[in-house]
């Protein structure tokens, strides 16, 4: 499968593969996601899975191997660019899974809508039964 593949999933909309290789940016997970915050903060639900501060390699690997393989619902379009979401577990160092929604975006000054770098750009905890 490639990421210019598409299906249809159960709800009828068009999912396509996110290419392997994304940009996931080492900034988002060391000064955002892996840091307590006072609002929104992302730490405490991936502390769950054992991600931390101390392995930002790993959840990145993991986002790597075990997100982007699934199927990107797209999202919407903004003036930097279309936004992509996929929601998956995790299952990391603690070996508790951990529910997650991505989202991702393709950069929007490419005109091959098959090609082009795609980003990480957050992630949002879910509960397993939202998957």
């Amino acid at each position: 499968t490639t990421h210019s593949d598409t299906t249809r999933n159960t709800r009828g909309s068009r999912a396509m593969k996110l290419p392997s290789d994304a940009d996931i940016p080492m900034e988002k997970l060391t000064h955002y996601l892996l840091v307590p915050l006072s609002t929104s903060d992302k730490s405490r639900w991936l502390a769950r899975g054992g991600y931390t501060s101390a392995n930002p390699h790993r959840l990145a690997d993991d986002l790597r191997a075990q997100i982007l393989p699934l199927d990107a619902e797209p999202s919407r379009s903004t003036r930097f660019g279309e936004s992509f979401e996929i929601c998956g577990k995790l299952l990391g160092p603690s070996g508790v899974p951990v529910a997650v929604r991505t989202v991702w975006l393709k950069d929007p000054w490419l005109k091959d809508p098959l090609s082009g770098r795609f980003r990480f750009v957050t992630l949002i905890p879910l509960s397993i039964r939202q998957l």
